[in-house]
């Protein structure tokens, strides 16, 4: 005769509903934490986190400015499409990044602070929506002085649901990333590398269409952008923000990735949350 083992009640997937709900519902707390986050970085600064909006804004200026020249095209399409570009990587790379380090650089408040794990995914969201609001600043002064040639239209509003969904996402690579990288720290620099190397591969310095131009090898290796998936993320919010005509099939490849990502989130929350206070 069979004995069933019983699941630990700490290893359930109710448990781990149980913790996204219960973080969320501390939202005061983490809105609290992720505001004072940003306050604490740029502390005694006159202008505060407007630091990181001049740095982006420096840094589109001087790589649409050298790569139109280098690539010969039009700066005025140009330079709003690196700059949307580097503001959305900035959301990506740092759900990731800092995604991967959220456990470990967290490690008195999960010792010693009775909240839900969650908290600190949702604190990670927040700050990096935050610092994202920040640099829109830039994205305005830009549509102001490089206005799109065909205007924006009603569709365009999509980048508002676009965003929300790259937010949900960014919530399940914290989670994953982060629950893997508390176990095994190795993980992080690696993520580091291969982040630096999706940039170079994901067309925000330089554009599809312009190698699609070229024609011959070059036109069948911009075929090959389509296996990132970083790329399929940027253009869902990135085309309606420049007022630019959008490809259904790419929200098609982000929702079925957003739902796979989420499986594997829950199934390491419902695994290893119990384990992560004694592994950081």
């Amino acid at each position: 005769m069979s004995v069933s083992v019983p699941v630990s009640d700490s290893q359930t997937f109710k448990r781990a509903f149980g913790d996204l709900t219960t973080g969320f519902s501390q939202r005061e707390l983490w809105l609290h934490l992720g505001w004072q986050d940003i306050k604490q970085r740029y502390r005694r600064s006159v202008i505060g986190p407007f630091w990181i909006t001049i740095a982006t804004g420096v840094q589109a200026v001087a790589m649409g400015l050298l790569y139109s020249v280098l690539l010969d095209v039009d700066l005025k399409t140009f330079l709003p499409h690196v700059t949307v570009g580097l503001i959305i990587w900035g959301l990506i790379s740092a759900s990731i990044l800092e995604g991967a380090d959220v456990f470990v650089a967290n490690e008195g408040l999960i010792k010693q602070l009775p909240s839900a794990l969650s908290v600190h995914i949702y604190r990670l969201v927040w700050r990096q929506l935050l610092l994202l609001g920040h640099n829109l600043l830039i994205y305005v002064i830009i549509i102001a002085v490089f206005f799109p040639p065909n205007g924006f239209h009603w569709s365009d509003l999509a980048a508002i649901p676009a965003l929300a969904l790259i937010s949900l996402n960014a919530l399940w690579v914290a989670i994953l990333f982060g629950i893997v990288s508390t176990r095994y720290r190795d993980i992080a620099p690696i993520l580091g590398s291969m982040v630096t190397l999706l940039f170079f591969m994901t067309p925000i310095v330089w554009t599809t269409a312009g190698l699609e131009s070229m024609g011959g090898d070059a036109a069948k290796r911009a075929k090959l952008v389509e296996l990132n998936p970083l790329f399929h993320y940027l253009d869902i919010i990135r085309a309606p923000m420049l007022g630019e005509t959008q490809e259904l099939y790419h929200w098609y490849i982000v929702i079925a990735f957003t739902i796979v990502g989420w499986l594997l989130a829950i199934f390491a929350l419902k695994k290893y949350r119990a384990r992560v206070p004694y592994w950081v």
